[in-house]
């Protein structure tokens, strides 16, 4: 045990302690994923019922034409998508499980390029299915998107 006044004398040494990193990316992959699956039911299905129905008449309309669907569908979601992160670093599903998006580095909110590297790797590994299980076989549980883009996702943003 030191005491206070050996430290000041000079006798004893006080040793330095390695400065402890701080892991702000700390949201559980089944908060995450509840997240996905909210925001996948509040924006992405109102959106695709909006494009069969209003936009191109019917879905038979729709599976004539569909890289025009999936363009009518994906170009609104991307804005929608990327516009809930940059301003309130949370899409509605992530404020239901109270988790945010944030900046590896300095837990600040992300600029736009980041945004928008994220949501294109995520559309990619989304479709490949293999990539959702990177997670998995890395320790700090980041998803490609996350790595890439330099981002990631913070339990309990009011903090």
């Amino acid at each position: 045990m030191l005491r206070w006044r050996d430290i000041k004398k000079g006798s004893i040494q006080k040793k330095n302690h390695p400065k402890i990193k701080v892991n702000f990316c700390d949201a559980s992959l089944m908060a995450r994923f509840k997240a996905f699956i909210t925001d996948s039911f509040m924006l992405l299905m109102p959106l695709m019922y909006i494009v069969f129905y209003f936009i191109m008449g019917s879905r038979e309309s729709y599976a004539e034409d569909k890289l025009l669907g999936w363009l009518y569908i994906f170009i609104p979601h991307f804005i929608m998508v990327i516009s809930f992160w940059y301003f309130k670093a949370q899409t509605p599903g992530m404020k239901a499980y109270e988790i945010a998006l944030i900046n590896s580095q300095d837990s600040e909110k992300p600029t736009i390029f980041p945004l928008v590297i994220r949501y294109i790797i995520m559309t990619f590994s989304l479709l490949s299915i293999i990539l959702l299980f990177v997670p998995y076989l890395n320790k700090k549980r980041k998803t490609l998107w996350d790595i890439f883009s330099g981002t990631c996702i913070k339990a309990s943003p009011n903090e």
